[in-house]
């Protein structure tokens, strides 16, 4: 398993919608759904309490960093 890194900009985000380090970690390596994004990123989706949680990720070498985190009332898709 590799270990998840958080850059600032997720930091910030997470702090301004409170989102914890275990919920994107939830998202991560339990997610409702998977997809491919933009420049080799991959955004996991996960539905945790009462809102839709999308954690946009890379995959390297040593680790997993957490990009961003967005928060939404109802889901992203469909």
């Amino acid at each position: 398993m590799k270990s998840i890194r958080y850059d600032r900009h997720a930091k910030r985000r997470m702090k301004e919608r409170e989102v914890a380090e275990e919920e994107a970690e939830m998202a991560i390596n339990n997610p409702d759904d998977i997809e491919p994004s933009i420049k080799g990123r991959k955004n996991a989706y996960k539905f945790i309490g009462n809102r839709f949680l999308r954690v946009t990720f890379k995959e390297e070498t040593e680790n997993i960093l957490v990009i961003t985190v967005t928060i939404r009332k109802r889901p992203f898709k469909g």
